[in-house]
């Protein structure tokens, strides 16, 4: 029997990016559990389907229901690492923090050449204040 198509990567709880790699989401209860990325559809379809038997699901909503026994899926997909909502938070933190750092970095280097003046005074109000202090 013929795996069942799903959605744009034709299976279920498959996704594709943008980059066109495939990514395996799968939800248990309230929480969506991010499995990791594959180069074809079909390997994210088996470590969904090793997933969906981990977590008891009914074996008519797995991709390819030939496998018929939860030790022949973990054989065909071993356990994924899972991404965590706290994984996600810390990679945006990543992602974030240094675009920001290299923006201020480059405004600092355009004002220096539009405003030489004002580092030159700068450093001047500087060892001024240098000069204060160890007086």
């Amino acid at each position: 029997m013929p795996p069942r198509r799903r959605k744009s990567s034709g299976y279920r709880g498959v996704r594709t990016r943008p980059s066109d790699v495939f990514y395996v989401e799968i939800r248990s209860g309230e929480t969506r559990l991010t499995l990791d990325t594959f180069d074809t559809a079909e390997q994210a379809a088996r470590v969904y389907d090793a997933a969906a038997w981990r977590l008891r699901r009914p074996h008519r909503k797995v991709n390819f229901p030939e496998v018929a026994t939860r030790e022949r899926a973990q054989e065909l997909a071993p356990p994924p690492r899972v991404i965590t909502n706290e994984d996600r938070r810390q990679n945006m933190r990543r992602e974030r923090g240094p675009s920001i750092a290299e923006m201020n970095e480059g405004a600092m280097v355009v004002w220096r050449q539009h405003f030489s003046e004002d580092v030159v005074n700068e450093r001047e109000f500087y060892a001024q204040s240098a000069e204060r202090t160890a007086k």
